[in-house]
């Protein structure tokens, strides 16, 4: 029962004398110091118990005495449950943020892989959409027909000396007369030069695409495909050009100097991440 501290303090009281509460003169007490001490000790603990048997009994409220020592592990216990709700706090919220970290690095590089693999495909689209139809590009007069690499040659000529409308003529008629020819990449690289020097942006383009095409491992290549992203900033077309520049450094990444400073500064005019 809970009463039974305080029951067993009224008995206590009850059954020490009066006269046990008075101190004995020195000479007439038969115990020795230390014994002295312990009565005199539980003289005060006998009468801290009256005073909460009076108090109680004054207030007709329970009166329920509980060690000190169980209050205080009672009060460290809550300390440390505490604590512990603290540092599983801040390790969820740890957890919560790597969570998100990773959630994001991986949305990021499923993006990069999805924009890898579509480019060629893109590209292809976007040849698709701008392509202008052209008419069948007429005959150079007096340009060798004879065979494909005269009529490469001859078109090459035209663009050394200059005659840049002439040129752009002959490349136009060498990719419709040989569009299966060894050298038919080469001439849409030529024909994209002859298209961007009259700024016909959206021809030139296509034909740098279809350059480029299966990305081919020739000393042109490189510079071809910087070719087509400038065109692409030229149409607006930022975030291509920047795909374009990223598949660069991908495919060539052995490119001269000089094709690497053009592409750097491709990407400055184009904003490029």
């Amino acid at each position: 029962m809970r009463f039974a501290p305080v029951s067993l303090a009224v008995l206590l009281l009850c059954a020490v004398p009066a006269a046990a509460q008075t101190p004995l003169p020195l000479e007439a007490d038969p115990l020795s110091a230390r014994d002295a001490r312990r009565l005199d000790r539980m003289e005060d603990v006998l009468r801290e118990l009256r005073a909460i048997v009076f108090q109680g009994r004054n207030t007709g409220q329970p009166v329920v005495v509980q060690p000190a020592d169980a209050e205080y592990q009672l009060q460290d216990a809550l300390r440390r449950i505490s604590d512990l709700e603290m540092s599983l706090s801040r390790v969820n919220s740890q957890l919560e943020t790597t969570t998100r970290g990773l959630d994001q690095a991986r949305r990021d590089a499923e993006a990069l892989r999805a924009q890898n693999q579509a480019l060629t495909e893109r590209l292809a689209l976007f040849e698709q959409r701008t392509a202008e139809p052209a008419a069948v590009a007429p005959t150079v007069a007096g340009a060798p027909a004879e065979d494909e690499g005269a009529a490469f040659d001859a078109a090459r000529q035209l663009m050394v000396g200059g005659d840049y409308d002439a040129a752009e003529a002959a490349f136009a008629a060498f990719v419709q007369t040989y569009p299966d020819g060894a050298k038919t990449p080469e001439a849409n690289y030529w024909w994209g030069k002859t298209l961007d020097i009259r700024n016909a942006n959206a021809q030139a383009a296509t034909a740098f695409i279809s350059a480029i095409r299966g990305w081919p491992k020739t000393s042109w290549a490189p510079d071809a495909t910087v070719e087509l992203a400038r065109q692409l900033i030229a149409m607006g077309k930022s975030p291509d050009a920047c795909a374009t520049l990223d598949e660069l450094g991908r495919r060539y990444p052995k490119a001269s100097a000089q094709v690497k400073s053009r592409a750097a500064n491709a990407r400055v005019r184009a904003k490029c991440a």
